[in-house]
């Protein structure tokens, strides 16, 4: 198997009737999905998804693929064809068509619905193209053709993309569910199809792939669900994904035979939910949904609030119930079930959500204590499965992390694909496809872009290790007046500690160390205040750190009289 190489070159020129793939996002993590295919100098570009922070990116609320691979090319983009509709794989849309606002989307109706009430909300009316399972359409040099998959979404796709240069098929998530809610399932004939004409590049998600065995039923999800709504006492809590609609179902089924009522509980949630029932992937028994408002009115026993923050994300109601700010006052007998798996990343987020709410005296349901949840993703066995059903000439897992990438290749080459035929690449990695051979070829730069607020970009890293210094180590601002003529400190230095449980009193004993500081600079020719500032930041710097320990952020203000 091949592994790119962390200092990889710039890319060489395309060869003539080669094709490119850069992931711009997806690999080497799980979230923000972006694969980006040239072909005769036009682009095609695979899911546009985001990435959700983690606990040591305090005050980023998401992270985009790093769009600067493409930014000069926004007119060789043909379209942007999206698998299914998950936050990880349409989030980042907006984004993008800020810089081109006419590029085509393209995917099944329920995806691009979520799309289009996104972009609504960025005030961007896209062009839109709906496609559905078995058909073809041409995109300049592109030819697609579209294949029904199983996900914990309904309508996702993957997508076989034939060009000069061979077909790559690209499966979006998937897994293989025999028994799904809807009926739909990985169209396995489809795959056996596209291998007897010839895969050339197998790019493959590998979220699972260090599972064995395969994915258990959705179905089987019901009974549990239903085990845990009889034993409520009273007000029950489901977290889920916005986007869930295959789970949000389950649970209205169960609120339904147990006669409860279900009220909807956030923004997406509500925004989600109604677009999939208006579609008809969404079948709401009669009378059972109710407004938010009404649910306050009803019997504890009576209502099932279903909930966004299955991943403890901090500004989620889930979270905000478990601190005990939202309107929904979670309590003693109450149940909370947690129907989602774990993303890689979030565990103490979700732990610290679970221990809040079980303080709150709430009996908290979830996948590692009853099965209320299954994944979305295709497990080892079904991997396996699909590499002896596809024969495909080379291999590329995506969608995970290193790990994950790493055994998804160990499976294709169990199944016979050469180990030089795998190709395990991270984001910004560049891999061609030339005479029907697959290889690492170069990299481009790819970092994160972070949006914090209304700012796209503008946060580096840098100021994320600012962030994490502050939260972490306590800031400390000094404030002096100096005469450079005569050479003495005329006031100060004034010094103010914040978040240190010390407090600005010990700081008294530094002062005159500061003082002399200042004074045997300024006698030693430092006349610039920038030069005085960090004279102070040293001493001061140097002193806490050995007095007490810390490292904390030292802003120094110098004054020349």
């Amino acid at each position: 198997m091949s592994h790119p190489h962390p200092e990889l070159p710039l890319p060489p020129a395309l060869p003539s009737k080669g094709l490119r793939i850069v992931a711009l996002g997806g690999l080497g993590e799980v979230g923000r999905n972006m694969a980006v295919l040239e072909y005769e100098g036009r682009l095609l570009i695979i899911d546009c998804g985001v990435l959700f922070p983690e606990d040591h990116q305090p005050g980023v609320d998401l992270i985009l693929p790093d769009f600067d691979y493409i930014k000069d090319r926004l007119d060789d983009i043909e379209a942007i064809v999206l698998t299914h509709g998950h936050e990880d794989h349409i989030g980042a849309v907006p984004y993008l068509l800020r810089l081109r606002r006419d590029i085509p989307l393209v995917g099944s109706r329920l995806t691009l619905a979520f799309v289009d009430a996104k972009l609504k909300e960025h005030r961007i009316k896209p062009v839109l193209r709906v496609v559905a399972e078995d058909q073809t359409a041409r995109f300049g040099p592109f030819d697609c053709e579209f294949v029904a998959v199983n996900h914990s979404i309904p309508d996702a796709l993957a997508v076989a993309v034939t060009t000069g240069a061979g077909t790559v098929l690209h499966t979006g998530d998937f897994k293989m569910d025999q028994l799904p809610l809807d009926g739909r399932i990985t169209d396995l004939r489809a795959f056996a199809r596209l291998g007897e004409k010839g895969v050339d590049l197998f790019m493959v998600d590998s979220t699972n792939a260090e599972v064995p065995g395969f994915v258990t039923n959705e179905v089987e999800i019901g009974p549990a669900l239903d085990a845990a709504f009889a034993q409520a006492e009273r007000r029950i809590v489901v977290a889920s994904f916005s986007s869930h609609v295959h789970r949000v179902q389950q649970v209205l089924n169960a609120a339904h035979a147990h006669g409860r009522k279900v009220a909807l509980v956030g923004r997406s949630m509500v925004r989600n939910m109604g677009i999939a029932a208006e579609l008809g992937y969404l079948d709401v028994p009669p009378g059972v949904l109710v407004e938010l408002k009404q649910a306050a009115s009803l019997p504890d026993d009576r209502i099932v609030y279903m909930s966004t923050g299955s991943q403890g994300e901090p500004m989620a109601a889930l979270s905000r119930m478990a601190n005990g700010d939202h309107k929904v006052q979670v309590g003693h007998g109450d149940t909370v079930i947690l129907a989602s798996s774990l993303i890689p990343g979030n565990e103490n987020s979700v732990f610290r959500v679970i221990n809040g709410l079980t303080r709150l005296g709430a009996r908290v349901v979830h996948s590692g204590n009853a099965k209320v949840h299954v994944s979305g993703h295709a497990s080892a066995g079904e991997l396996l499965y699909c590499y002896n059903v596809l024969k495909p000439k080379n291999v590329m897992p995506v969608h995970g992390e290193v790990r994950h990438l790493v055994a998804n290749g160990a499976l294709a080459v169990r199944t016979g694909v050469p180990a030089d035929r795998v190709v395990l690449a991270e984001d910004g990695v560049v891999v061609d496809l030339v005479d029907g051979k697959a290889s690492v070829v170069g990299a481009v730069p790819c970092g994160y872009v972070f949006v914090d607020g209304s700012t796209v970009g503008a946060v580096t890293e840098n100021e994320l290790k600012d962030r994490r210094t502050l939260s972490e180590e306590g800031f400390v601002s000094v404030f002096a007046v100096v005469d450079t003529a005569t050479g003495k400190v005329l006031a100060g230095p004034q010094i103010l500690a914040r978040g240190m449980a010390e407090g600005n009193a010990v700081f008294e004993e530094i002062q005159p160390d500061v003082v002399a500081a200042l004074e045997d600079a300024i006698a030693g020719g430092a006349t610039d205040t920038y030069q005085l500032q960090q004279v102070m930041r040293r001493v001061i710097g140097q002193w806490v750190n050995r007095r007490l320990r810390r490292r904390p952020m030292i802003v120094p203000v110098v004054v020349e009289a």
